[in-house]
């Protein structure tokens, strides 16, 4: 019989970076449009846009992210810039 053990990494697993995303209200010529790529490349579209259109993203993974032990199907906000803090660097592989 295997054990089950519950730490820190059960609450955040590794999260997939090149799953779909779509990230909304944010401007495209003269209109907010939904722009639809890579989770991660949704996330650094994010961190170049203004201050007001940073507060009015909404972020929507391919499926749930389990955060500190939640699962979240959308994102705004401080949401989305916690997700910048765990991206991987360029550097990273994964």
């Amino acid at each position: 019989m295997t054990e089950a053990t519950w730490g820190d990494d059960a609450k955040t697993p590794d999260i997939d970076w090149r799953m779909s995303a779509a990230l909304e209200n944010v401007p495209r010529g003269n209109e907010n449009l939904a722009e639809v790529t890579s989770l991660e490349g949704a996330v650094r579209t994010w961190m170049t846009l203004d201050p007001e259109h940073r507060d009015a993203a909404v972020l929507t993974p391919e499926h749930p992210l389990q955060i500190d032990g939640a699962a979240h199907a959308t994102f705004a906000g401080d949401g989305i810039a916690a997700l910048a803090e765990r991206l991987p660097s360029a550097n990273d592989e994964g």
